[in-house]
């Protein structure tokens, strides 16, 4: 089953800081980690392969990946090239911040190959990058997108926060705005959520931020879906929105419930109905594999039952929505089954639609979506 793997997702955790409202795993003021961290990975990697692996994805993610110095940079790139080389019209991405993102660092990017750099930008004003504690300027992303630009990369993407504290729907327009001007071949637009254990949540608690009202969150998204569509791009997932072919196929691998690696402290992995989660903490993850132990912190073997309510999850969240005929073929059960009265009460309510064999969310059940899957879980 290994051989049909055909992405890898691969997590570096250093930061700058860590913004108030990410519940990811990240470390920061740990350079001395960098070289460890490094030498780890490749234990980790070579451990599970005992021979190159191509892919047809590779994700760097983090983290802040472009957050690596040069020559780590170089070591990073030089072992993934080696142990998991991308196929030839493969995407290979990477996430990076516009903070500090150097014209080396670019270099060393496009010297690997990487074809794909996501941005976070989160927004181009000023005072909402300040509540969301990011360290850039509206002005340096402009520039970082230049000099991409004029080092031949074609495939930038730019993630985007709305219903920020003190946002109105006039300020998240005009970000929208200012994204287009760039011209990007993707945007992924993202709701603010206070997730348990992050600093926004425990500000939120003692009432000294407070999360956007939920018809204007609401507007916020809608602002998003006909804006973005209007100037030519294709919401083909909830949240992420493409130029033609220029959809992020790694994501695609998640959404279609298909096999992938995950390396670094934090990753997730899923082979052979297999879900195995690594340690979070980085340090932890470094102690286990410098002591030979198994990186690995959980593992959840799939049952079929799950499974099949995984893929509903997932599958809904694709604007097409899940093919019915490959869904009964693969789950061996009608996705009906799964929850009868509330699949009646979906389609009754308008919030489910079937086009040309596909179930999907209408446009109205997009703004529900959680309740709508919650249902079938």
């Amino acid at each position: 089953m290994r051989d049909s793997v055909n992405a890898a997702y691969i997590h570096v955790p250093f930061c700058i800081h860590r913004c108030g409202y990410c519940d990811f795993t990240v470390i920061t003021d740990r350079d001395d980690l960098l070289s460890i961290y490094l030498d780890c990975l490749e234990t980790e990697i070579t451990s599970l392969l005992s021979e190159p692996h191509p892919v047809e994805t590779l994700f760097i993610g983090g983290g802040t990946p472009n957050y690596l110095p040069p020559p780590h940079l170089e070591r990073l790139l030089s072992l993934l090239h080696k142990w998991l080389p991308v196929k030839l019209g493969g995407e290979l991405s990477i996430e990076c911040n516009p903070e500090d993102f150097t014209s080396d660092r670019m270099d060393m990017l496009s010297k690997f190959g990487v074809n794909r750099v996501s941005l976070g930008i989160q927004s181009f004003q000023a005072e909402h990058l300040k509540t969301l504690e990011r360290g850039h300027d509206p002005e340096t992303v402009v520039d970082v997108v230049q000099r991409l630009r004029s080092r031949g990369f074609e495939n930038i993407s730019f993630d985007l926060i709305f219903a920020v504290p003190e946002q109105t729907l006039e300020d998240w327009e005009t970000t929208l705005e200012r994204a287009l001007q760039l011209d990007p071949e993707h945007i992924s637009t993202y709701g603010l959520t206070f997730e348990k254990g992050t600093s926004f949540w425990t500000r939120r608690l003692k009432q000294d931020i407070k999360s956007a009202d939920e018809e204007l969150e609401r507007s916020m998204y809608a602002a998003a879906m006909q804006t973005l569509a209007h100037a030519g791009f294709e919401q083909y997932e909830l949240s992420n929105h493409a130029r033609p072919e220029f959809r992020c196929r790694h994501n695609q691998v998640y959404w279609n419930a298909e096999q992938y690696f995950g390396f670094g402290p934090g990753a997730a992995s899923f082979l052979d109905g297999e879900r195995a989660m690594r340690y979070r903490s980085v340090t932890g993850w470094i102690k286990h594999v410098q002591s030979g132990e198994s990186p690995i912190a959980e593992r959840e073997t799939l049952t079929l039952d799950l499974a099949r309510r995984e893929a509903v999850m997932l599958g809904l969240r694709q604007i097409k929505g899940i093919d019915l005929a490959t869904f009964e073929a693969r789950y061996e059960c009608t996705l009906r089954e799964l929850a009868p009265d509330a699949y009646d009460n979906f389609f009754q309510g308008e919030l489910l639609e079937e086009k040309q064999g596909h179930l999907r969310l209408t446009y109205e059940g997009r703004f529900l979506a959680d309740t709508v899957v919650a249902e079938f879980l």
